[in-house]
């Protein structure tokens, strides 16, 4: 559940609510996941939808965390952005219609040459052994 803005204010530290609310994007090499690789699940910070897998996560050298794909393609919404005097496509959460980061065409081409570049602060990671406890039992069979 999303709730209300207030509600998420409280919740969200300011860069959260900044990139996941308003659009924003962490400094590059700042976010906690840029340089991070412990095995486990990405869900998204506000509504908790799983989103990605450290098994597509790759270091890109971009600043960002990179993913060569979404768990699930409907997890994630793309949209055209023309901020900043480019076109890009922005990716955002399903459920929290979080702003999460853009996609790009320039991925590794082995795994289908995509790179999801996402804000560390718009995500929550939860590691490997903790899945089931956490509440996401169901994605274990993705690290067997």
């Amino acid at each position: 559940m999303k709730g209300s803005d207030e509600e998420l204010r409280q919740k969200l530290t300011p860069i959260q609510y900044e990139v996941t609310q308003k659009n924003g994007t962490e400094h590059p090499f700042t976010g906690k996941y840029d340089d991070f690789y412990e095995e486990g699940l990405y869900v998204d910070i506000v509504s908790g939808e799983p989103l990605f897998t450290s098994k597509e996560k790759y270091d890109a050298g971009c600043g960002w965390p990179a993913f060569t794909k979404p768990i699930a393609e409907a997890q994630v919404v793309e949209k055209k952005d023309q901020m900043h005097g480019m076109t890009r496509t922005e990716v955002r959460s399903y459920e929290g219609n979080s702003h999460l980061g853009h996609v790009f065409p320039d991925g590794p081409t082995s795994e289908g040459g995509l790179r999801y570049c996402i804000n560390s602060a718009a995500l929550r990671f939860i590691p490997k052994d903790q899945l089931v406890e956490a509440g996401y039992g169901r994605f274990t069979s993705l690290f067997e």
